[in-house]
């Protein structure tokens, strides 16, 4: 019986399972994104998320523990010198799951998980996203913010055309 076991085993051994998340977990800080089914996905964020922090502190001590979980030299230099500068503000939910739809061959759901500060795409949306204002004013209002904004060009118009005949 299962009781109390919380993570997905995945169909594996242990040893199969822990070389997989590994590999997948190199992976993703490699190429920033990759495409994978959805239970491997969640799998595979509540074992690189915990990395993820720890490299956010640059320390030897930190650099080992990161190297027994992913043994691979590379890896480990690319997310504490290049992932770890991303990240630093950023106070958890480092990855991103994006479902796709479902394989044709045995209709796993799949998906693409990746590293939230490396979609440039998303981070222009949510830019122009913060600069849309809700108007809650009436017509009233609106008509006389924009008597004001009119008013104001008027004198700066002026002003200028008085600056040219000075300096002719």
């Amino acid at each position: 019986m299962r009781h109390n076991k919380k993570f997905n085993h995945l169909g594996r051994k242990a040893a199969h399972r822990s070389a997989m998340l590994s590999n997948m977990a190199c992976s993703l800080i490699m190429h920033k994104r990759i495409s994978t089914t959805l239970a491997k996905a969640k799998a595979l964020r509540i074992y690189v998320e915990p990395l993820l922090t720890r490299a956010k502190e640059d320390s030897t001590a930190n650099r080992r523990l990161v190297f027994s979980e992913l043994k691979q030299k590379t890896v480990v230099t690319e997310l504490f010198q290049n992932v770890s500068e991303k990240i630093a503000n950023r106070p958890g939910g480092y990855t991103r799951i994006l479902r796709t739809g479902f394989r044709l061959g045995d209709a796993a759901e799949m998906c693409i998980i990746e590293l939230v500060d490396y979609n440039e795409n998303m981070l222009k949306d949510t830019k122009k996203a913060a600069k849309k204002t809700t108007r809650r004013a009436g017509k009233k209002a609106a008509a006389k913010a924009e008597e004001a904004t009119v008013v104001e060009e008027a004198p700066k118009a002026e002003e200028t055309k008085a600056e040219e005949e000075k300096a002719e």
